[in-house]
């Protein structure tokens, strides 16, 4: 073990009353402490705003006089010391969930192994659902304690930035990130040099750098290939996430999984259990399995011994969406590895192998499920999905016998609350609420919320959802040389009082974002009522590659620029955290439409349940767990129809006869004396009394705990 440690850069020229500033910039803890959050919006909130949230930016950045006023002002420094005693009681808790439940276990970590990380709208190194939930992990696992480290990517040019033309063409735009503006701290030694690793590739070593982002307690580990000793194109290796180049991506996948654990190992640790979020970084098997042969220990003897420290959750519902490499592939990058097994190639070979109609392959799904000794997937019918698709491996089983089970996803509450939210559950629910948010007793207190109160907080939080939306419309027009339609379609009409859903996700073809244009003349009927009007938000991306996902988008954007939708329907363009947030606060009803059972779990619906937004979604993933008739309203039934057009004709009839015969009539009819429509009121408590308590981060990583990473700890 080398002596490498992370120190903050010291680029800020605090006053000394305020100098911690900095030591909470380069922590993400504030990014889910909203009075963290407005300490720095105190101090000037328009570059806080213009800046993005970036604390490390905002810190560079400020006014010396704005910095000088904190000090001058008592209420300001009383709040800069109720923040920074908040942390710090946070930092050096003793007696967490964990410390207090399993006092016995506080050895060597869980390492945590992702391919992305979605922790904050100013770290662009996550696309979709699976990098925010790997997040949200992280951050759960903090606040409970754990003893938890996780590895990943620091890609220098993070995830694209979208930008849709006037034909509604999504357009990808990347920006090489500026590491010095953003709270990521590179590993060094005593003489100040860059902590790297060497990973092994055809014909060349390269070395990788190391750098942390501080999640709260938990340490987020991130490899980066940009390095002067590598050539210009290994320098590029870790420049995006997903690239489909078959060489960069293996390549990719080998800096991760046989990196990573160079880089633990480097740094002294020896976790009790690995977790493979995905198989992305299955690789890191083979890394263990060869540290323990060059060690003396037979190979069977080496893999079971990392086999009975491993666990794997996968989130794909379809082989297709798993990472299949060729085999000349694997001789071109492992025809020097596999002797250190003690393996020939073909048995080496034999370890992930997978038949296919169209070749053999080298399956990392396969790979990951041979060499752990639990296996998950991430909801219920996802769990039956996937013991389907695998029951293959296991050819001696039933299918219900099949070794993968499930934890349903959850979402880190205090990340996605609103605030007004968060202050009005603090009233009823009593202070140490956000302790005990898997607590289904304390939910029950929701009813004490006054109809009035809970209401008054939701149209507060449509009108900054809707004034926000104008602002992102305001600066498209005055600095985007956009045409006045596409200004109409971001959302320049819409009205804070009308009844509005959103849909926001990645853009898959099996998402079926375009399932609401079923039926155009049908829709347009629908939104255009002049005494109960609806308006749709849709934003979200598709990959780069997927040129289905980017018709979708297309075929959208084009009916949004339809006269006749009279500025009800809605594209955002450049989908981040930031909008998500608006979005799941803002919006009166989620829409999630997947084609079933393609959907592993979803968890934005989530997000938007606990801040008193309805569900409207095909019982899938999720949902299909947490809708029980009063809290929400499904799309179709259970029934799995012969065809894909049978399948979307019939949740496409389903949809416009809910939404018209259930969902616009709730809103709109019925309102008391005060304008309050009692009966939806009814069905957000019933939705924030039933949802919060099962689908959050708490319960998901406690289950993760005593379901999986105790029983597989040494």
């Amino acid at each position: 073990m080398v002596n490498f440690k992370t120190i903050i850069p010291n680029q800020f020229t605090l006053p000394r009353r305020i100098n911690r500033l900095g030591e909470l910039a380069y922590n993400l803890w504030w990014t889910w402490n909203p009075e963290a959050q407005r300490l720095f919006s105190r101090i000037d909130t328009v570059l806080w705003e213009k800046t993005n949230h970036n604390a490390v930016q905002f810190l560079k950045l400020v006014d010396q006089a704005r910095l000088k006023s904190v000090i001058n002002d008592r209420y300001a420094l009383d709040h800069y010391d109720r923040i920074l005693r908040a942390f710090d009681d946070y930092m050096k808790l003793k007696n967490t969930w964990y410390a207090s439940s399993y006092p016995h276990n506080l050895d060597q970590p869980v390492a945590y192994f992702s391919t992305e990380f979605g922790l904050h709208e100013t770290m662009p190194i996550y696309a979709g659902g699976l990098g925010v939930l790997s997040g949200d992990h992280l951050k759960g696992a903090s606040d409970l304690g754990l003893p938890f480290l996780a590895i990943g990517f620091l890609y220098t040019q993070g995830y694209f930035s979208q930008h849709i033309s006037e034909d509604g063409w999504q357009e990808a735009r990347y920006m090489r990130l500026k590491f010095e503006e953003l709270p990521v701290l590179p590993f060094i030694d005593e003489q100040g040099n860059p902590f790297t690793v060497t990973i092994e590739l055809p014909g060349r070593n390269i070395e990788a750098r190391l750098w942390e982002i501080r999640v709260g307690r938990i340490p987020l580990y991130l490899l980066d290939s940009d390095v002067e000793s590598n050539s210009p194109g290994d320098r590029e290796l870790t420049s995006r996430l997903y690239i489909s180049d078959m060489d960069a991506r293996i390549s990719q996948e080998i800096i991760l999984g046989i990196g990573g654990v160079r880089a633990l190992r480097a740094l002294g640790y020896n976790p009790d259990v690995w977790h493979m979020n995905e198989g992305h970084s299955a690789f890191m098997v083979l890394e263990r399995i060869r540290e323990l042969v060059a060690a003396g220990n037979s190979f069977e003897k080496a893999a079971d011994n990392v086999r009975s420290a491993t666990i794997f959750t996968t989130h794909t519902n379809v082989p297709a969406g798993s990472d299949e490499f060729p085999i000349w592939l694997m001789d071109k990058y492992f025809s020097n590895f596999w002797p250190q097994l003690g393996l020939e190639r073909d048995q080496f070979i034999q370890l992930a192998h997978h038949a296919l109609p169209w070749g053999e392959t080298f399956s990392m799904p396969i790979l990951a499920m041979n060499f752990s000794t639990k296996r998950n997937a991430v909801s219920e019918l996802h769990g039956k999905v996937a013991r389907k698709i695998w029951n293959f491996y296991w050819p001696n089983l039933r299918e219900d016998e099949v070794p993968i089970t499930h934890i349903t996803n959850g979402v880190h509450t205090t990340t996605w609350l609103a605030r007004r939210l968060s202050s009005m559950y603090d009233r009823y629910l009593g202070n140490g609420w956000k302790d005990h948010i898997d607590d289904q007793e304390l939910w029950e207190r929701i009813e004490n919320i006054p109809d009035a109160e809970l209401w008054a907080i939701r149209r507060h939080l449509k009108r900054k959802l809707t004034i926000y939306i104008l602002e992102r419309t305001r600066e498209q027009w005055l600095h985007g040389g956009v045409h006045p339609v596409q200004v109409i379609a971001s959302g320049a009409l819409l009205d804070p009082y009308a009844l509005t859903i959103g849909f926001a996700r990645r853009f898959a073809t099996y998402k079926r974002a375009n399932l609401i244009l079923h039926d155009v003349n049908r829709l347009m009927e629908i939104i255009n009522k002049p005494t109960q009007p609806v308006q749709i938000i849709f934003a979200g991306k598709a990959h780069p590659a997927d040129e289905p996902g980017k018709l979708i988008i297309q075929e959208v954007y084009r009916t949004i620029k339809k006269a006749e939708a009279g500025g009800r329907l809605v594209f955002l363009e450049d989908y981040d955290m930031n909008l998500a947030r608006y979005l799941v606060q803002g919006v009166d009803v989620w829409l999630n439409t997947p084609r079933r059972p393609n959907e592993a779990s979803g968890t934005s619906g989530q997000k938007a349940a606990f801040n008193g937004v309805l569900n409207f979604s095909v019982l899938d993933g999720w949902w299909r767990e947490g809708f029980n008739g009063s809290n929400g309203w499904a799309i179709g039934d259970e029934q799995d129809r012969e065809t894909n057009e049978q399948q979307d004709d019939a949740d496409a009839e389903s949809l416009y006869d809910t939404l018209e015969n259930k969902i616009i009539p709730l809103y709109y009819q019925d309102r008391s004396a005060d304008n309050q429509p009692g009966d939806w009121i009814t069905f957000m408590k019933e939705s924030m009394r039933t949802l919060t308590p099962r689908f959050n981060v708490q319960r998901m990583v406690k289950e993760y705990t005593e379901r999986m990473y105790l029983p597989t700890e040494r």
